[in-house]
């Protein structure tokens, strides 16, 4: 299975949306990110859904939708009339996770679940085998532009040898400060989907960057 880079369109020109979209779907990219943050969950808040059927109508590549929001069971059948592909909630948000990854599968998208750099691996004990996509956040969720976590190494790790164990076929994403310096590492470790915003979007060349990131990790 060939390794994804997913920019994280947060990061993106508001101004220019649709043009930063595009550049995505023109790009080497495998997925567009999206970051829907609430102010409750996370101390920010992002954009809602207007915001993400505007993505929806320009994008020709999947939508990758990360839910830092409380309860995200209430917009989960929302999310997939959206157009998300996979849809990733927060294992801290989620009293009953088993159900809301059923919900999530039962409306046709594939089923995340997102970490946050303090939440341990061996909660996913029970639920690993029925979650698509791990994203583990490597920073602490809310801003972009925050520097990477170095613990997060141990977690991909820890991860990989669960998914293993457990004869699971789900994804490790890595959601947070990835750059050109930690990219390959991570993939060696046991990553699978590379975020990137502020190291795409903020460089001179955001085409290149994602090239260059996707050559280290072919």
């Amino acid at each position: 299975m060939s390794k994804k880079i997913a920019p994280s369109l947060l990061a993106a020109d508001f101004g220019n949306l649709q043009r930063d979209v595009e550049m995505v779907n023109n790009s080497d990219a495998d997925w567009h990110h999206i970051d829907v943050m609430d102010g409750v969950f996370v101390p920010n808040i992002s954009y809602g859904m207007p915001v993400v059927k505007s993505i929806a109508k320009h994008a020709t590549k999947p939508l990758d939708v990360h839910l830092m929001i409380v309860d995200p069971d209430r917009y989960i059948k929302t999310f997939a009339e959206l157009g998300a592909n996979v849809l990733s909630v927060h294992y801290e948000a989620c009293t009953h996770l088993h159900r809301s990854l059923q919900a999530i599968k039962a409306e046709g998208m594939k089923a995340g679940v997102a970490l946050n750099p303090h939440t341990s691996i061996k909660l996913l004990e029970d639920t690993i085998q029925d979650i698509d996509v791990v994203c583990l956040m490597s920073v602490n969720p809310g801003f972009g532009g925050q520097s990477f976590i170095e613990n997060t190494y141990q977690k991909v790790a820890d991860l990989k040898e669960l998914i293993i164990r457990k004869n699971a076929n789900t994804l490790i994403e890595i959601d947070g400060g990835v750059n050109a310096n930690n990219a390959k590492k991570l993939l060696d470790t046991g990553a699978d989907v590379l975020v990137a915003g502020s190291f795409v979007f903020k460089s001179e060349n955001p085409t290149e960057t994602i090239k260059d990131l996707k050559q280290i990790i072919a």
